[in-house]
């Protein structure tokens, strides 16, 4: 049996990391555990390599990366496995267009849908994680920003764009409440990452905007290329993204598929 398996899990429900990263984190675990008797390198080795014949790359990164975080919270940092070569798309995908971002956010404010107006323009407009989202109170909107803190003892500020803040606290105070969670569901408890990404489908049903493009992250990386577009310092959109890389930021330097097939389409008339 592997050791601290609980402590482990309550030190992953205590980070930034979403509901779905941790499950997927914690049956990386499980999944070992089910494997072999003992943590030892060859097992490691040996489960890594079941995962390879098994999984696509980047689900075999995502368990090993769970391994992994594991392993540092156990103090063998020195058996981390080396994750696989990833073969990365020359285009991003499944990228909400600006367009369709405004057309989105414009369809509910003509219903009237306000606290999901808001959750599409909090996500488009901060670049913040559904995970972080969640943790916004009406005192950060009052304030201006959110901050973040991490076990791993990083640090990292969200901000709330001035036009953003004033038209929020306006529907907060419309809405006669001035502290607490700003996302809550109908019973008055905070939202879930699902609730979110659910109601989010069926809103793009209801206004005819392709379902693949309408999901919490996909207003992340509209945050990014819009970014990009307007302010070209990949550097400081790194930190405002909360990326410990930079080259994880370079990806919003590449096209979408949409926007390369209009440049073929507009260039090449040979």
């Amino acid at each position: 049996m592997l050791e601290k398996i609980e402590e482990f899990e309550e030190y992953l429900k205590g980070t930034n990391f979403s509901e779905n990263t941790v499950r997927s984190y914690l049956t990386s675990v499980h999944q070992y555990q089910e494997k072999y008797e003992r943590l030892s390198i060859k097992n490691l080795k040996s489960y890594r390599q079941s995962l390879i014949e098994k999984y696509r790359p980047k689900t075999v990164n995502l368990r090993l990366r769970g391994i992994n975080i594991y392993l540092e919270f156990i103090g063998r940092e020195k058996w981390r496995q080396n994750f696989v070569k990833e073969q990365q798309k020359t285009f991003l995908e499944n990228v909400i267009s600006e367009a369709d971002y405004d057309y989105l956010k414009n369809c509910l404010i003509r219903d009237k849908e306000y606290p999901w107006y808001f959750v599409v323009r909090f996500l488009g407009a901060t670049g913040a994680r559904i995970s972080e989202l969640l943790q916004l109170k009406v005192e950060n909107v009052r304030a201006g920003y959110l901050d973040l803190y991490t076990k791993g003892g990083k640090f990292r500020r969200i901000y709330i764009p001035k036009a953003l803040q004033k038209d929020a606290m306006a529907w907060l105070n419309a809405e006669k409440r001035d502290s607490g969670f700003v996302f809550l569901n109908q019973r008055g408890q905070r939202i879930t990452n699902r609730g979110i990404a659910t109601q989010l489908k069926k809103f793009a049903k209801r206004y005819n905007i392709d379902p693949a493009v309408v999901y919490p992250h996909s207003f992340r990386h509209r945050f990014a290329k819009s970014f990009l577009e307007r302010c070209n310092d990949i550097a400081f959109l790194a930190d405002l993204m909360g990326h410990d890389n930079i080259e994880t930021t370079r990806v919003y330097l590449r096209k979408t598929a949409m926007e390369q097939r209009k440049i073929v389409d507009e260039v090449i008339e040979w």
